[in-house]
């Protein structure tokens, strides 16, 4: 009996699913020219030809069909886009028409999807009052100013922690991560969330947390699969998801319940987090948006500097030569200073160098945050995007172009010296953007900018940096992992030697 009923269910998808790609068929003879791409399966789509790390598939397909690449992923139409001139193309033309989101079902856990800066469509007023509340509170150039001293505090402090540990080898990230969400929570909400000297067990929970939504969300699931089966939710990802982001938000109700009883005591704060909640008391937004803006804070910021500082280090421990270079700029321009604050790292053209480089070579968002096109008339290269295609910009890809860089799979920071040190993170060439372009650009870029080339700085003047006994720099490895992010496959282990 149980095999007859999920041989009607299969059989009832199968039909669907063949409706759905001839309604999809239909819609697209009248809208132009379609790029070329892998012939797709039966319900699955391309899936099969996107296994292991996506915009490694995604850049070997287009070596074959071009980089303007037509896709199925599922019931979804999809284009890859995966060089300088399509991307060019699509965002100085259709920027607006792209402003839309895919989003997988486990997205919808608790209604995040819905409060989500991320995910939300740019047209949704919640999203427009969103981003202008960060572009004014949190991502301002006086905002950023005025929090610098508790950053560059937050920093003291992670080298404090590695120096307690110093001559012992430590997982780089992990360390890292720690502090991160210390200085990230410290600028925004005036709380650290964890002892860094302790076990960091908190931490590391909240971060196991937020890996096990992004595993959820890039899982295959017979909900994104088979859309009308999404209110069954087959395989649990969405109350799955939904328990983990429930944990998180339980750690983010404490910290609101206690600067809600400091209010009522008469210590009104002046943070990010009374913002919101004054925002919150005139019904602008309710609670639940609180804990998303909060939480993406968290999500997008303690985890992004941690994974490109940690990609930073990598690339420097295998680079040996050029980690002494960095050094000795850190040494000359800042002699026996004890401490570096965030200005002088504005003097140090190497480690900005350094910066753009691993950016380049390992963007932490290589696939951006797909787009989708939310309108008809968008043509790329000569070949049409539909309404409600998904849209992938394969910076990655585009990044390691031979076509546009040299040797573009060496780590070779000195490529962004002289006058490619005006190169910006804009992608005004849209041949270096890792943080996106247009309406959807990254909001942290300006926060990013000051805090990863301080921190890197600060963790190469404190200490000298040495590999495990018996590693050579040729066996670090710098094999990738991506599910939301794009990680080390390895974890960085290293062992930080005071400086005397």
């Amino acid at each position: 009996m149980e095999h007859e009923v999920w041989l009607l269910w299969a059989t009832l998808a199968g039909v669907v699913s063949l409706l759905y790609y001839l309604a999809i068929l239909s819609r697209r003879r009248g809208s132009g020219r379609l790029p070329p791409g892998p012939r797709p399966l039966p319900i699955i789509g391309n899936a099969l030809d996107l296994r292991g790390n996506l915009h490694h598939a995604l850049a070997r397909l287009a070596r074959t069909h071009g980089p303007v690449m037509r896709l199925q992923l599922g019931p979804v139409p999809a284009v890859a886009l995966s060089s300088r001139d399509a991307a060019r193309e699509a965002f100085t033309r259709h920027d607006r028409r792209l402003t839309g989101r895919y989003t997988v079902d486990a997205v919808h856990a608790l209604g995040w999807a819905d409060r989500s800066l991320v995910n939300m469509a740019s047209s949704d007023p919640l999203w427009k009052l969103q981003r202008g509340i960060l572009a004014a509170h949190v991502f301002s150039s006086r905002s950023l100013a005025a929090a610098r001293g508790v950053r560059e505090r937050k920093v003291r402090d992670l080298v404090a922690h590695l120096r307690a540990r110093a001559g012992r080898e430590v997982d780089v990230g992990r360390a890292l991560y720690g502090g991160m969400i210390n200085l990230v929570s410290s600028t925004f909400f005036s709380v650290d969330v964890v002892d860094v000297d302790a076990t960091g067990e908190s931490a590391h929970g909240m971060r196991e947390h937020v890996e096990n939504i992004a595993d959820l969300m890039t899982k295959p699931n017979v909900s994104d699969l088979l859309p009308f089966l999404r209110r069954l939710d087959l395989q649990g990802r969405r109350r799955a998801a939904a328990w983990h982001l429930g944990e998180i938000y339980r750690i983010l109700d404490g910290i609101i319940e206690r600067r809600l009883a400091e209010n009522a005591d008469g210590r009104h704060g002046d943070d990010f987090l009374q913002v919101l909640l004054d925002l919150m008391s005139t019904g602008k937004i309710d609670r639940d948006t609180v804990k998303a803006i909060v939480f993406e804070i968290f999500f997008t910021g303690g985890d992004t500097i941690t994974i490109t500082v940690e990609w930073a280090m990598a690339e420097l421990l295998r680079n040996p030569s050029t980690m002494a270079r960095l050094r000795a700029e850190i040494a000359g321009a800042l002699g026996g200073k004890e401490t570096i604050e965030e200005p002088d790292v504005a003097g140090l053209p190497y480690l900005q160098a350094v910066f753009k480089e691993s950016m380049r070579l390992h963007p932490v968002a290589p696939l951006l945050v797909p787009h989708k096109a939310v309108e008809d008339g968008v043509e790329v290269c000569g070949y049409a995007v539909p309404k409600g295609c998904t849209v992938f910009v394969n910076v990655w890809a585009i990044m390691r172009d031979t076509a546009v860089w040299d040797e573009p799979d060496r780590f070779m920071p000195e490529r962004f010296l002289g006058k490619a040190a005006e190169v910006d993170y804009k992608g005004k060439e849209f041949e270096f953007f890792p943080f996106g372009y247009g309406r959807r650009q990254c909001p942290g870029m300006p926060m990013a900018e000051r805090v990863v080339p301080h921190l890197l700085a600060s963790l190469l003047h404190a200490f000298e940096w040495r590999l495990p006994e018996g590693m050579a720099a040729e066996q670090v490895d710098v094999s990738e992992r991506f599910t939301t992010g794009n990680v080390l496959a390895v974890p960085l282990k290293a062992v930080p030697v005071a400086i005397t």
